[in-house]
């Protein structure tokens, strides 16, 4: 399987850059998503790696083959680079079958008419759509759909299987469950993925590696959860997580604990040049009195599972507004007064003035 490498790659429309000087290694069988909000340049990222778009500068290899080169004047076409394209809209032949969709780019490859029956069985088998076969596009709902439009992609077995937001057609149910589907079926077809999505939770739940970009820039390329525990900025702390970080200036979280330090390399870190970024479920409800900050209930939003809850805390620097996820089947009602405390494990510091993620830094309470 290949490895996908792209080196300086740079896009600009005119004066407008999408992509600004991309550096990233996919691996082989990795699920690699682009994730990022609307035009911040990954759907751009994905079409140059398919040979759809042109870059401007740099080069790109797949499988230690270089398909773009500004400097050599390389561009390989996109039937020459062993890629399948799944699209938003799935792009069906609506005069075909099921079966014909899935047949059509195998009988243009001039496969053996047994062997084109032969994995067409075995992809509507693997999608679970086998009873579909001999139905029209129009005769299936939009998970039908979208199952059909990943079988007619894998049909030719590509090395690399690009999908471009698929699933952003779907009900929020059918998006749940296609999710399972898609991550079984990158198991079973040991290929390499990549994905375009600006759904968070997607990038969260599906990929090996998020790849996040704000207006062409790459943020961070690393695992989910490191991108959930150790985000390059605040940007990327912002952006990952639902819901969304808190974020405090430490001269704010001091005024709410006062003896709070934050510390780097065993030294302290003055609090008026950090932020404290504080994830939802590291604001807990506090039974003792010990080490607890008094707040006051201002919204709660309860869902069963869990209760998302706004919390006003008022200290010598005015009053801040936290969220906080308390789980299980419990409400509050407005303006109750509570016990709240910190989990340092869930809080991250961020320089001020460069918004970057403190590596090591760490918060004592």
């Amino acid at each position: 399987m290949p490895k996908i490498i792209l080196e300086n790659v740079t896009k600009r429309f005119e004066k407008f850059i999408a992509v600004d000087n991309l550096n990233m290694v996919i691996d082989d069988r990795s699920f690699i998503t682009l994730l990022g909000p609307s035009g911040c340049g990954k759907t751009t990222t994905l079409r140059m790696i398919a040979g759809l778009e042109t870059p401007t500068e740099g080069r790109i290899l797949i499988d230690d083959k270089v398909v773009f080169s500004a400097e050599d004047g390389i561009n390989v076409p996109p039937d020459k680079r062993d890629v399948g394209f799944l699209f938003q809209n799935y792009a069906l032949w609506p005069h075909m079958t099921v079966n014909q969709n899935i047949a059509f780019g195998l009988e243009n490859l001039k496969w053996k008419k047994a062997d084109i029956v032969a994995r067409t069985k075995e992809l509507l088998e693997m999608l679970k759509i086998s009873e579909f076969g001999e139905r029209y596009p129009s005769e299936l709902s939009g998970g039908q759909q979208q199952r059909v439009a990943i079988a007619r992609t894998l049909a030719t077995r590509p090395k690399v299987l690009f999908m471009d937001e698929p699933l952003s057609n779907l009900d929020a149910k059918l998006r749940t469950e296609m999710r399972t589907e898609l991550k079984r079926l990158h198991k079973d077809t040991d290929s390499t993925f990549i994905y375009v999505t600006h759904d968070q939770l997607e990038a969260m739940t599906l990929s090996t590696k998020v790849c996040l970009m704000k207006t062409g820039v790459l943020q961070q390329y690393a695992p989910p959860l490191t991108v959930y525990n150790k985000p390059a900025n605040m940007f990327t702390a912002d952006f990952v997580g639902s819901p969304t970080i808190n974020f405090v200036s430490g001269t704010e979280f001091k005024a709410i604990c006062p003896n709070a330090q934050f510390v780097k390399d065993g030294q302290n870190i003055d609090a008026s040049s950090v932020m404290v970024g504080i994830r939802p479920e590291a604001v807990q409800l506090s039974e003792t009195e010990a080490n607890s900050v008094p707040a006051k209930v201002y919204s709660t939003l309860p869902s069963g599972m869990e209760t998302i809850l706004k919390l006003h805390v008022t200290s010598g620097s005015g009053t801040t507004t936290l969220t906080s996820v308390v789980f299980g089947d419990i409400d509050f009602e407005v303006d109750t007064k509570v016990s709240i405390s910190f989990n340092p494990k869930k809080m991250v510091l961020f320089d001020k003035d460069s918004t970057a993620f403190i590596d090591g830094g760490k918060i004592n309470l």
